[in-house]
Protein backbone atom coordinates (compact mmCIF):
# COMPACT_ATOMS: atom_id res chain seq x y z
CA UNK A 1 0.00 0.00 0.00
CA UNK A 2 1.39 3.36 -1.15
CA UNK A 3 2.14 5.96 1.61
CA UNK A 4 1.01 9.20 0.68
CA UNK A 5 3.03 12.52 1.87
CA UNK A 6 1.37 15.90 2.56
CA UNK A 7 4.70 18.31 1.85
CA UNK A 8 4.37 21.88 2.36
CA UNK A 9 5.26 23.26 -0.88
CA UNK A 10 7.40 26.03 0.63
CA UNK A 11 9.49 23.97 2.75
CA UNK A 12 10.17 21.26 0.05
CA UNK A 13 11.82 23.91 -2.40
CA UNK A 14 13.93 25.23 0.65
CA UNK A 15 15.02 21.75 1.72
CA UNK A 16 15.72 20.87 -1.92
CA UNK A 17 17.18 24.21 -2.55
CA UNK A 18 19.39 23.15 0.49
CA UNK A 19 20.24 19.97 -1.05
CA UNK A 20 20.91 21.22 -4.33
CA UNK A 21 23.29 24.61 -2.72
CA UNK A 22 25.46 21.63 -0.82
CA UNK A 23 25.53 19.23 -3.40
CA UNK A 24 27.34 22.18 -5.88
CA UNK A 25 29.35 22.97 -2.12
CA UNK A 26 31.16 20.24 -1.74
CA UNK A 27 33.58 19.53 -4.48
CA UNK A 28 35.01 21.92 -6.65
CA UNK A 29 37.92 22.63 -4.57
CA UNK A 30 40.32 24.31 -7.33
CA UNK A 31 39.28 27.60 -9.73
CA UNK A 32 42.19 26.45 -12.38
CA UNK A 33 43.02 27.86 -15.56
CA UNK A 34 43.85 26.45 -18.57
CA UNK A 35 45.99 26.87 -21.03
CA UNK A 36 46.52 24.76 -24.04
CA UNK A 37 49.15 26.22 -26.86
CA UNK A 38 49.87 24.17 -30.13
CA UNK A 39 51.91 26.50 -32.11
CA UNK A 40 54.79 23.85 -33.36
CA UNK A 41 51.72 21.53 -34.27
CA UNK A 42 49.00 24.38 -35.57
CA UNK A 43 46.91 23.45 -38.74
CA UNK A 44 43.91 25.57 -39.24
CA UNK A 45 41.58 22.15 -39.22
CA UNK A 46 42.72 21.60 -36.36
CA UNK A 47 42.08 24.59 -34.25
CA UNK A 48 39.12 23.46 -32.92
CA UNK A 49 40.48 20.83 -31.42
CA UNK A 50 42.85 22.10 -29.46
CA UNK A 51 39.87 24.78 -28.31
CA UNK A 52 37.87 22.29 -27.29
CA UNK A 53 40.62 20.59 -25.82
CA UNK A 54 41.17 23.47 -23.60
CA UNK A 55 37.39 23.76 -22.44
CA UNK A 56 37.18 19.81 -21.74
CA UNK A 57 40.19 20.39 -19.16
CA UNK A 58 39.05 23.28 -17.87
CA UNK A 59 35.75 21.94 -16.87
CA UNK A 60 37.77 18.98 -15.72
CA UNK A 61 39.78 20.53 -13.20
CA UNK A 62 36.67 22.70 -11.77
CA UNK A 63 33.72 20.31 -11.75
CA UNK A 64 35.36 17.52 -10.09
CA UNK A 65 34.93 16.51 -6.59
CA UNK A 66 38.48 15.88 -5.18
CA UNK A 67 37.48 15.87 -2.07
CA UNK A 68 34.50 15.40 0.06
CA UNK A 69 34.69 18.85 1.95
CA UNK A 70 32.96 22.08 1.31
CA UNK A 71 34.54 25.15 -0.34
CA UNK A 72 32.75 28.12 -0.69
CA UNK A 73 33.59 30.05 -3.95
CA UNK A 74 36.42 32.33 -2.57
CA UNK A 75 37.83 29.28 -0.95
CA UNK A 76 38.79 27.72 -3.61
CA UNK A 77 42.14 27.07 -4.54
CA UNK A 78 43.72 29.07 -7.63
CA UNK A 79 46.20 27.55 -9.65
CA UNK A 80 47.05 27.11 -13.13
CA UNK A 81 47.94 24.65 -15.43
CA UNK A 82 49.54 25.62 -19.03
CA UNK A 83 50.10 22.81 -21.69
CA UNK A 84 52.49 23.37 -24.82
CA UNK A 85 51.83 20.78 -27.00
CA UNK A 86 55.05 19.90 -29.32
CA UNK A 87 54.30 16.94 -30.85
CA UNK A 88 50.90 15.32 -32.39
CA UNK A 89 51.68 11.56 -32.21
CA UNK A 90 48.55 10.61 -34.02
CA UNK A 91 45.53 12.12 -34.78
CA UNK A 92 44.31 11.82 -31.19
CA UNK A 93 47.79 11.82 -29.63
CA UNK A 94 49.98 14.57 -28.28
CA UNK A 95 53.36 14.68 -26.48
CA UNK A 96 54.42 18.40 -24.76
CA UNK A 97 55.29 19.98 -21.51
CA UNK A 98 52.82 21.28 -18.51
CA UNK A 99 53.28 23.97 -16.14
CA UNK A 100 51.51 23.72 -12.85
CA UNK A 101 51.44 26.56 -10.69
CA UNK A 102 49.43 27.39 -7.45
CA UNK A 103 49.32 29.73 -4.74
CA UNK A 104 47.38 31.43 -1.64
CA UNK A 105 46.62 34.23 -0.28
CA UNK A 106 48.28 35.80 2.79
CA UNK A 107 45.89 36.73 5.94
CA UNK A 108 45.38 40.11 6.41
CA UNK A 109 47.25 41.22 2.74
CA UNK A 110 46.73 41.38 -0.77
CA UNK A 111 49.63 39.27 -1.07
CA UNK A 112 49.48 36.05 -2.77
CA UNK A 113 52.65 33.53 -2.11
CA UNK A 114 53.70 30.30 -4.28
CA UNK A 115 53.06 27.01 -3.31
CA UNK A 116 54.51 25.29 -6.30
CA UNK A 117 55.65 26.73 -9.81
CA UNK A 118 56.62 23.16 -11.56
CA UNK A 119 57.38 21.79 -14.75
CA UNK A 120 56.57 18.23 -16.17
CA UNK A 121 58.79 17.75 -19.09
CA UNK A 122 57.70 14.89 -19.89
CA UNK A 123 53.66 14.04 -20.78
CA UNK A 124 51.82 12.02 -23.26
CA UNK A 125 48.40 11.40 -23.74
CA UNK A 126 45.53 10.68 -25.68
CA UNK A 127 42.37 12.92 -26.18
CA UNK A 128 39.73 12.25 -28.53
CA UNK A 129 37.45 15.53 -29.44
CA UNK A 130 34.37 15.20 -27.83
CA UNK A 131 34.55 12.21 -25.39
CA UNK A 132 34.25 12.37 -22.07
CA UNK A 133 36.89 12.78 -19.74
CA UNK A 134 36.38 10.05 -16.43
CA UNK A 135 38.32 9.08 -13.83
CA UNK A 136 38.45 6.99 -10.49
CA UNK A 137 40.72 7.19 -7.85
CA UNK A 138 40.71 3.17 -7.64
CA UNK A 139 42.09 2.38 -11.28
CA UNK A 140 43.98 3.80 -14.01
CA UNK A 141 41.41 5.26 -16.71
CA UNK A 142 43.64 7.42 -19.20
CA UNK A 143 46.84 8.53 -18.86
CA UNK A 144 44.91 12.37 -19.28
CA UNK A 145 42.49 11.97 -16.45
CA UNK A 146 45.05 10.55 -14.62
CA UNK A 147 47.93 13.80 -15.33
CA UNK A 148 45.44 16.01 -14.27
CA UNK A 149 43.94 14.36 -11.16
CA UNK A 150 47.72 13.76 -9.83
CA UNK A 151 48.32 17.53 -9.68
CA UNK A 152 45.22 18.01 -8.89
CA UNK A 153 45.51 15.88 -5.42
CA UNK A 154 49.65 17.71 -5.27
CA UNK A 155 47.96 20.95 -5.67
CA UNK A 156 45.33 20.48 -2.66
CA UNK A 157 47.89 18.72 -0.69
CA UNK A 158 50.60 21.59 -0.90
CA UNK A 159 47.06 23.55 -0.07
CA UNK A 160 46.09 22.12 3.23
CA UNK A 161 49.84 21.68 4.29
CA UNK A 162 50.28 25.57 4.39
CA UNK A 163 47.60 25.81 6.63
CA UNK A 164 47.75 22.93 9.20
CA UNK A 165 50.51 20.85 10.12
CA UNK A 166 50.97 17.96 7.66
CA UNK A 167 47.34 18.57 6.93
CA UNK A 168 48.04 17.38 2.88
CA UNK A 169 48.57 14.10 3.59
CA UNK A 170 44.96 12.66 2.49
CA UNK A 171 45.62 14.31 -0.50
CA UNK A 172 48.82 13.50 -1.34
CA UNK A 173 48.05 9.31 -0.72
CA UNK A 174 45.38 9.80 -3.22
CA UNK A 175 48.17 10.89 -5.83
CA UNK A 176 50.45 8.04 -4.41
CA UNK A 177 46.95 5.81 -5.68
CA UNK A 178 47.22 7.60 -8.88
CA UNK A 179 50.91 6.86 -9.91
CA UNK A 180 50.72 3.28 -8.68
CA UNK A 181 47.31 3.07 -11.05
CA UNK A 182 49.70 4.12 -13.44
CA UNK A 183 52.20 2.05 -13.32
CA UNK A 184 50.63 -0.04 -16.01
CA UNK A 185 51.15 3.12 -18.66
CA UNK A 186 52.48 3.31 -21.56
CA UNK A 187 52.89 6.94 -21.11
CA UNK A 188 56.32 7.94 -19.40
CA UNK A 189 56.45 10.00 -15.96
CA UNK A 190 54.83 7.34 -13.54
CA UNK A 191 57.59 5.10 -12.80
CA UNK A 192 60.97 4.79 -10.77
CA UNK A 193 63.10 3.73 -13.44
CA UNK A 194 62.39 5.82 -16.04
CA UNK A 195 64.50 8.65 -14.47
CA UNK A 196 67.83 8.42 -13.45
CA UNK A 197 67.69 11.71 -11.82
CA UNK A 198 64.71 10.69 -9.73
CA UNK A 199 62.81 13.90 -11.51
CA UNK A 200 59.08 12.73 -12.64
CA UNK A 201 55.56 12.23 -10.60
CA UNK A 202 56.84 8.94 -9.21
CA UNK A 203 59.91 10.66 -7.34
CA UNK A 204 57.71 13.79 -6.63
CA UNK A 205 55.24 12.01 -4.26
CA UNK A 206 58.09 9.61 -2.87
CA UNK A 207 59.81 12.40 -1.72
CA UNK A 208 56.37 14.30 -0.55
CA UNK A 209 55.47 11.06 1.79
CA UNK A 210 59.49 10.19 2.29
CA UNK A 211 59.70 10.67 6.21
CA UNK A 212 62.93 11.94 5.53
CA UNK A 213 62.05 14.76 3.58
CA UNK A 214 59.01 15.33 6.32
CA UNK A 215 60.68 18.96 7.68
CA UNK A 216 59.73 19.55 3.89
CA UNK A 217 56.22 19.29 5.04
CA UNK A 218 56.46 21.04 8.50
CA UNK A 219 58.40 24.20 6.51
CA UNK A 220 54.84 24.78 4.46
CA UNK A 221 52.50 25.15 7.61
CA UNK A 222 55.47 26.98 9.66
CA UNK A 223 56.32 29.24 6.85
CA UNK A 224 52.69 30.11 5.70
CA UNK A 225 50.55 29.75 8.92
CA UNK A 226 52.83 30.82 11.67
CA UNK A 227 54.83 33.45 9.50
CA UNK A 228 53.46 35.05 6.39
CA UNK A 229 49.93 34.57 7.93
CA UNK A 230 51.05 36.62 11.06
CA UNK A 231 52.96 39.61 9.19
CA UNK A 232 51.00 41.96 9.24
CA UNK A 233 49.71 41.29 13.47
CA UNK A 234 53.10 40.16 14.92
CA UNK A 235 55.59 40.85 12.53
CA UNK A 236 58.97 40.31 14.83
CA UNK A 237 56.98 36.98 15.94
CA UNK A 238 56.41 35.61 12.08
CA UNK A 239 60.00 36.25 10.94
CA UNK A 240 60.99 34.41 13.90
CA UNK A 241 58.42 31.53 12.76
CA UNK A 242 59.72 31.95 9.21
CA UNK A 243 63.12 31.82 10.11
CA UNK A 244 62.67 28.68 12.09
CA UNK A 245 61.22 27.32 9.01
CA UNK A 246 64.51 28.08 6.87
CA UNK A 247 66.39 26.48 9.19
CA UNK A 248 64.16 22.94 8.56
CA UNK A 249 65.52 23.09 5.16
CA UNK A 250 68.40 23.02 6.05
CA UNK A 251 67.91 19.93 8.29
CA UNK A 252 67.03 17.98 4.75
CA UNK A 253 69.79 19.43 3.02
CA UNK A 254 72.28 18.06 5.55
CA UNK A 255 70.54 14.79 5.96
CA UNK A 256 70.41 14.14 2.14
CA UNK A 257 67.27 11.81 1.52
CA UNK A 258 68.73 10.99 -2.11
CA UNK A 259 71.23 12.66 -4.46
CA UNK A 260 69.21 14.76 -6.69
CA UNK A 261 66.79 16.40 -3.53
CA UNK A 262 63.84 16.80 -6.07
CA UNK A 263 61.05 17.95 -3.63
CA UNK A 264 63.87 20.27 -2.19
CA UNK A 265 64.56 21.83 -5.62
CA UNK A 266 60.98 22.04 -6.05
CA UNK A 267 60.12 24.10 -3.16
CA UNK A 268 63.33 26.66 -4.37
CA UNK A 269 61.39 27.01 -7.32
CA UNK A 270 58.56 28.23 -5.57
CA UNK A 271 60.17 30.44 -3.19
CA UNK A 272 63.57 32.03 -3.79
CA UNK A 273 62.61 35.22 -5.00
CA UNK A 274 60.21 35.37 -2.13
CA UNK A 275 62.58 34.45 0.26
CA UNK A 276 64.87 37.56 -0.85
CA UNK A 277 61.74 39.94 -0.98
CA UNK A 278 60.71 39.03 2.74
CA UNK A 279 63.88 38.43 4.32
CA UNK A 280 65.48 41.97 2.96
CA UNK A 281 63.29 43.19 5.53
CA UNK A 282 64.65 41.58 8.82
CA UNK A 283 67.18 42.83 11.16
CA UNK A 284 70.45 42.51 9.61
CA UNK A 285 71.59 39.55 12.20
CA UNK A 286 68.49 37.31 10.95
CA UNK A 287 69.40 38.81 7.44
CA UNK A 288 72.78 37.29 7.41
CA UNK A 289 72.04 34.18 9.07
CA UNK A 290 69.07 33.45 6.67
CA UNK A 291 71.49 34.46 3.94
CA UNK A 292 74.36 31.89 4.98
CA UNK A 293 71.61 29.22 5.25
CA UNK A 294 70.33 30.00 1.88
CA UNK A 295 73.64 30.24 0.34
CA UNK A 296 74.21 26.63 1.67
CA UNK A 297 70.97 24.52 0.81
CA UNK A 298 70.51 26.51 -2.51
CA UNK A 299 73.44 26.30 -4.24
CA UNK A 300 72.07 27.57 -7.52
CA UNK A 301 70.72 30.32 -6.02
CA UNK A 302 73.58 31.61 -4.09
CA UNK A 303 74.64 34.58 -5.91
CA UNK A 304 71.13 35.86 -5.29
CA UNK A 305 71.40 35.68 -1.27
CA UNK A 306 74.92 36.74 -1.46
CA UNK A 307 74.06 39.96 -2.79
CA UNK A 308 70.94 40.43 -0.66
CA UNK A 309 73.67 39.49 2.08
CA UNK A 310 76.06 42.24 0.87
CA UNK A 311 73.32 44.73 0.35
CA UNK A 312 72.26 44.36 4.01
CA UNK A 313 75.55 45.66 5.07
CA UNK A 314 75.71 49.09 3.24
Amino acid sequence: MPVILFINYRSCCSLLFAVFFLAMASGQELRCQISVTYDKIQGGSQRQIFENMQTALYEYMNNQAWTNHVFSYEERIECAIYINLDEQVSQTEFKGTMQIQTGRPVFNSGYKTTLLNYRDKDIQFTYIENEPLEFTISSFTSNLTSLLAFYAYIIIGLDYDSFSAEGGTEFFQKAETVVMNAQSAKEKGWKAFESSDHKNRYWLINNILNDKYRPLRSFYYTYHRLGLDMMAEKPNEARSEMMKAVEQLQTVYRSKPDPFMHYLNILFDAKTEEFINVFSESPMDERTRVARILMEVDPPNAGKYKQMRDQQQQ
